[in-house]
């Protein structure tokens, strides 16, 4: 049992929100570190960036060189939307995971939802850039994001319930579950990191975390291979969505969002 435990319990580390615009000397010192410990992280690629909240940040031209050089190490560049810009509310946390608030995707027409994929997908072709997963901003979804998906050919999120990954309307999730770096007794499970708002204490609490449990710290393909769709593991995965549901709170109001009802 000790060593079932210890076999499937880790974490890998997801960084949202990477564009041309950003903090390119916090992302200096992240990825130090991760070269360090031989940690190869997830990047969430925005491929046109419209944010205005981003856009505040100095512009690294040599982006797309970048992006390229870290996928060349083997670290996973996902999709993460497509403009980054929340222009549907979703009310009452109707969305998929019950996260509430702006989205890019959710309650968009199908076709809508498919041509923004398709145009970010096109984007990181274009920059020889490959893509096989998705994370939405705001982890906000509806079903016709997963069917969108996978009519852009991407059967993998990085985001969702439960202590394992699973798969669910065709496409193998892994959980992405709290809005802070924790590390469980066991499960697998993504964080979720955006670096526009770290100061200098944010980053040294990180590298304390990554030092300290830089043994379960795990890769994409590492957190693949643990799909489990048992009938344990599903029951488990809806006690965490029904507590989730209630429990997770809002780093943002619906306020704070750039929306425009469509």
């Amino acid at each position: 049992m000790k060593n079932y435990i210890s076999e499937n319990t880790g974490i890998l580390i997801r960084i949202d929100d990477v564009c041309e615009n950003m903090d390119w000397e916090l992302m200096k010192k992240l990825e130090k570190l991760f070269d360090e410990h031989s940690i190869k992280p997830v990047l969430g690629v925005i491929p046109n960036n419209q944010d205005k909240e981003f856009l505040s940040f100095s512009r690294n031209e040599d982006f797309w060189n970048q992006v390229r050089s870290w996928q060349d190490k083997g670290w996973e560049i996902a999709q993460h939307g497509y403009t980054h810009i929340y222009d549907k509310l979703c009310k009452k946390k109707s969305d998929y995971f019950n996260y509430g608030g702006g989205s890019e995707f959710f309650g968009h027409s199908l076709e809508t939802q498919i041509s923004r994929i398709k145009k970010g997908l096109q984007k990181f072709k274009d920059e020889k850039v490959k893509i096989r997963t998705f994370f939405a901003p705001n982890q906000t979804y509806d079903k016709n994001t997963f069917i969108a998906l996978r009519e852009c050919g991407i059967y993998e999120i990085i985001d969702g319930y439960g202590l394992m990954p699973y798969t669910e309307n065709k496409i193998s999730f892994v959980p992405q579950l709290f809005e802070k770096v924790l590390l469980l007794p066991f499960g697998i499970q993504s964080t979720k990191l955006h670096l526009h708002p770290w100061k200098e204490e944010d980053f040294y609490n990180f590298e304390k975390f990554i030092k300290k449990n830089v043994n379960k710290i795990i890769t994409y393909d590492d957190a693949l291979k643990k799909i489990n769709d048992n009938l344990f593991y599903k029951i488990i995965k809806e006690l965490t969505k029904i507590i989730l549901k209630f429990k997770r709170i809002r780093l943002k109001q619906d306020s704070e969002f750039n929306i425009k009802e469509a």
